[in-house]
């Protein structure tokens, strides 16, 4: 039986959350959850939700890193994340199936849960 680590919608996830968090650090210094109004519109298009945050990384990127400090840092480490979770193959543009959206939420959360654990007080 194939672990929901290894698919593509819990790979997705995890892109979705580093995604999220850079978001997060740029806007307040800090990476918080995504309501779950966006979830649903994520997992309801992935690849479009994350191809707008694509568009928009450099700037992100910039933004979080002057900051400074533990921002700094944790924006680094995030956008490298970002680079590494990009799988090479396509993603999916259509809506996932609940099995695979519980998956790409599985992915989502142990994404997060990294990050509570590398920078306990930037993590909501």
């Amino acid at each position: 039986m194939p672990r929901v680590e290894d698919g593509k919608p819990y790979a997705w996830g995890r892109l979705y959350a580093a995604l999220g968090a850079l978001d997060g650090l740029a806007a307040v210094g800090r990476v918080t959850p995504v309501p779950e109004e966006g979830m649903r519109r994520t997992v309801g298009k992935p690849r479009t939700v994350c191809e707008e945050f694509l568009s928009e990384v450099g700037d992100r990127v910039f933004t979080a890193r002057q900051k400074g400090g533990v921002v700094a840092e944790a924006a680094a480490v995030v956008f490298a994340d970002v680079g590494r979770l990009i799988l090479p193959e396509p993603m999916a543009r259509h809506g996932l199936a609940p099995d695979l959206a519980e998956a790409f939420r599985q992915g989502y959360e142990a994404q997060l849960a990294e990050y509570r654990k590398q920078w306990e007080g930037l993590v909501d």
